[in-house]
């Protein structure tokens, strides 16, 4: 009985993980993908000033952004679907670098912006 008792908790325990694991990279691929968003409003703030060079700084940045929002999104779509806990485990932590360098760009475009002396996401300007 003592036996069954640790598989079923050791069992559960994996269960949990796996969870966790498909939520965090949920969590990663939300984050991105809002980080995507701010860097595309930076994108078309910078564009309003008329700073060609600081647009398609901006705008770069907010592709990169997308494009990283795109791959955290996929990585998240396989931690749900990953047969095995490492697999999901991977994919969520692909998810959380995607989601790093989504903010990373997001930074880029806003900086950008700031330089063409455009309304930023959060001054209210």
């Amino acid at each position: 009985m003592t036996i069954n008792k640790l598989m079923l908790a050791a069992a559960l325990g994996l269960a949990l993980t796996a969870c966790a694991n498909k939520q965090e990279a949920q969590d990663a691929a939300a984050d991105a993908a809002a980080s995507a968003n701010e860097a595309q409003q930076a994108a078309a703030n910078t564009a309003a000033t008329g700073d060609a060079a600081a647009t398609n700084a901006a705008q770069a940045a907010a592709d990169t952004a997308a494009a990283a929002a795109d791959a955290a999104a996929t990585s998240a779509d396989a931690a749900a679907a990953a047969g095995t806990q490492n697999a999901a485990a991977d994919s969520a932590d692909a998810a959380g670098k995607m989601a790093d360098a989504a903010d990373a760009a997001k930074d880029g475009a806003e900086q950008a912006a700031a330089s063409a002396g455009a309304k930023n996401n959060t001054d209210g300007k």
